[in-house]
């Protein structure tokens, strides 16, 4: 026996039913929408007040 698949050893898709596309699956997700739409801001706003905070010359 062999472990190798071959073409006949996969499933085909049920005649009639496509694949939902990655992109849409995630756009049809309202929580993953609301933790993104939190989250991304949350990321870049902190990462500006860092590069903010770094760029202030040291005082004498």
């Amino acid at each position: 026996m062999s472990d190798q698949t071959t073409d006949t050893d996969k499933k085909p898709a049920a005649p009639g039913r496509a694949q939902i596309p990655a992109m849409q699956r995630i756009l049809d997700n309202p929580f993953l929408l609301l933790f993104l739409g939190i989250a991304i801001p949350t990321v870049l706003y902190t990462v500006w007040g860092v590069m903010e905070v770094v760029s202030v010359p040291i005082a004498d």
